[in-house]
């Protein structure tokens, strides 16, 4: 079997299930603002990190929580639309 074939294709964190812990795999940083990119860069998110959704609003409505490494932080779902994961 092939090894590429059994990953998961990246997915919005937004759409991820809770308290699945996943990696990031891209941050269209394009998607965002200059100063929610800057804010993202500074929490030390990037390719490869460790993320958790944590909690979101009600019916798909505003921000989430996650982990980042020992950190939770609160993300406008935008936001955290602009991130991609491995599920």
């Amino acid at each position: 079997m092939n090894v590429a074939a059994s990953i998961a294709p990246p997915i919005r964190l937004s759409q991820l299930p809770r308290h699945r812990a996943s990696k990031v795999a891209a941050v269209d940083w394009e998607m965002l603002a200059a100063p929610e990119a800057r804010r993202l860069r500074e929490l030390g998110l990037d390719e490869g990190v460790g993320i958790e959704l944590l909690h979101q609003a009600a019916f798909g409505r505003g921000p989430i929580a996650c982990r980042i490494g020992r950190m939770t932080i609160a993300l406008r779902r935008h936001v955290a639309g602009a991130i991609h994961v491995f599920p």
